[in-house]
C-alpha cells in the first residue's frame, strides 16, 4: 500500500509568509514539494520584496497583496483562485497580530481598539476565509490554522494573544462543526515555539524558546518544515477522517506540568 502523502492535483492559499522564518513559508514549501499548486499573500509593499522572491521560487500560481483589514483584498485572493483553478482544497491562515502597546503590556491595560483589531486580524479573518472557501471546495478541503499553547495556558510574555488564540482555536471547532457535511475539515496546529518576526514582538521570547525546549520530554526544536509535514498530511486525502482538532507539535512540551 502507497503511504506516501501527496498533495499532486491540489491547489493552497497561503496567508502569512513574511520571509524565509516565517511558518507559512515552511508549509508552502513542503506542500509545494508535495505536489500541490499554491498562491500566496503578501501583507503590503513593504513586505512584497521579502515575499515575492520565496513565492517565485515556489513557483506559485499567483502573488497577491492582501491585507485582511482592508476591504476586498481577503475577497480579491479568492476570485483570482476561483478564476485561475476553480477550486481551493486547502488553506493555511498564519495570520496573528496586535498594536504593539497592547501586546507587550498586561491584558488588563489592553485597549478597545488593539482588543478589536486583534481579533479581526487573528480570528475573524479565518472566519471569512472558511466562508469564501466553502463554495470553492466542492469537493471538499482542508482549513489550517495556527496557534499556540498560550490559548490554553498561562505563558510568561503571550499577555492579550492568550485568549485571542483561545478564541482561534474554539472556532476552529466550530467551523468544523458547521462545515462537516461539506467534508470540509478543520484543524488548528499548535506547535513550539519557533523564532519567527511574529514571535520576535512577544517580550522575553528567546528566554521562552530556551525554557521550553530545556523541558520538552525530546528537547528538539520544532522548526517550519516540521509544521509543513504536519500541514501537508491534513491537507492530504490521508487525513480525511479527521477534524477539528487542535494538534500539538511542541517536542511533547504540552504535557509537562509546571
Amino acid at each position: 500500500m502507497e503511504c506516501v502523502v501527496s498533495l499532486e492535483g491540489k491547489k493552497g492559499l497561503i496567508f502569512g509568509i513574511a520571509n524565509e522564518n516565517s511558518i507559512a513559508y515552511g508549509v508552502a514549501k513542503v506542500c509545494r514539494e508535495a505536489g500541490a499548486e499554491i498562491g500566496v499573500t503578501y501583507l503590503n509593499e513593504k513586505a512584497e520584496p521579502y515575499v515575492r522572491p520565496l513565492a517565485e521560487e515556489l513557483r506559485s500560481s499567483f502573488i497577491m497583496p492582501c491585507d485582511v483589514q482592508k476591504p476586498g483584498q481577503l475577497e480579491a485572493v479568492f476570485e483570482q483562485a476561483h478564476t485561475k483553478w476553480g477550486k481551493v482544497d486547502f488553506l493555511l491562515h498564519a495570520l496573528a497580530y496586535a498594536p504593539l502597546k497592547d501586546l507587550r503590556g498586561r491584558l488588563v491595560d489592553s485597549s478597545l481598539e488593539g482588543w478589536h483589531i486583534a481579533m479581526d486580524v487573528s480570528v475573524h479573518s479565518f472566519i471569512r476565509m472558511a466562508r469564501l472557501s466553502e463554495p470553492l471546495m466542492k469537493n471538499g478541503g482542508c482549513l489550517l490554522t495556527l496557534s499556540y499553547l498560550g490559548g490554553e495556558r498561562v505563558i510568561r510574555g503571550y499577555k492579550m494573544m492568550g485568549p485571542v488564540k483561545a478564541a482561534l482555536q474554539q472556532t476552529t471547532e466550530y467551523l468544523a462543526a458547521e462545515l462537516g457535511d461539506k467534508h470540509i475539515r478543520v484543524h488548528t496546529i499548535s506547535p513550539g515555539p519557533i523564532m519567527t518576526r511574529a514571535a520576535s514582538g512577544l517580550a522575553e521570547f528567546e528566554c521562552l524558546l530556551q525554557e521550553v525546549y530545556a523541558k520538552a520530554p525530546e528537547h528538539e526544536p520544532v522548526t517550519i518544515e516540521d509544521v509543513g509535514f504536519l500541514a501537508a498530511y491534513l491537507a492530504s486525502d490521508r487525513a480525511i477522517a479527521m477534524t477539528g482538532n487542535l494538534i500539538y507539535l511542541d517536542s511533547g512540551y504540552n504535557i509537562m506540568g509546571d
